[in-house]
């Protein structure tokens, strides 16, 4: 049985994959923050609650980072974890790259630290480009 971590699992895009790799037969790991309080009512609604093992992480800590790879030993890791308010990333664009951006080289690092064989998989979004009115160069 292949081994899958959806990081952001909580979130519409993260929750919405776990189903999918659920129905595909993987077992799943979901990685959500430490600092908060989980909100899983998407993990309910799409039924599959109870056919995750949900690990708390910070995308900000290389440790925990490792930890949750060391403990999910996934084959697959799929990031969908992100500061996504684009308003937020105005008001707090520190903490948005943080995330969004020194987060992702974290995973990234501690992945090929730990097992160069797992496949990775980033979700972003157009936002992070903000509106062109030309070709980006």
């Amino acid at each position: 049985m292949k081994k899958a971590l959806v990081t952001g699992i909580t979130g519409q895009d993260g929750a919405y994959l776990a189903k999918l790799l659920v129905e595909k037969g993987y077992k799943v790991y979901g990685g959500h923050r430490k600092t908060s309080t989980p909100n899983y009512w998407r993990l309910h609604s799409l039924d599959i609650f109870n056919k995750v093992e949900f690990i708390p992480y910070d995308l900000l800590d290389s440790a925990s980072i490792s930890e949750i790879l060391k403990i999910s030993d996934p084959d697959e890791v799929y990031n969908t974890a992100a500061q996504s308010f684009v308003g937020t990333s105005f008001e707090q664009p520190l903490y948005t790259f943080d995330v969004t951006g020194s987060g992702v080289i974290r995973l990234l690092e501690e992945i090929k630290r730990l097992d160069k064989n797992i496949k990775f998989y980033q979700a972003s979004s157009s936002e992070m480009y903000g509106i062109e009115s030309s070709l980006i160069k």
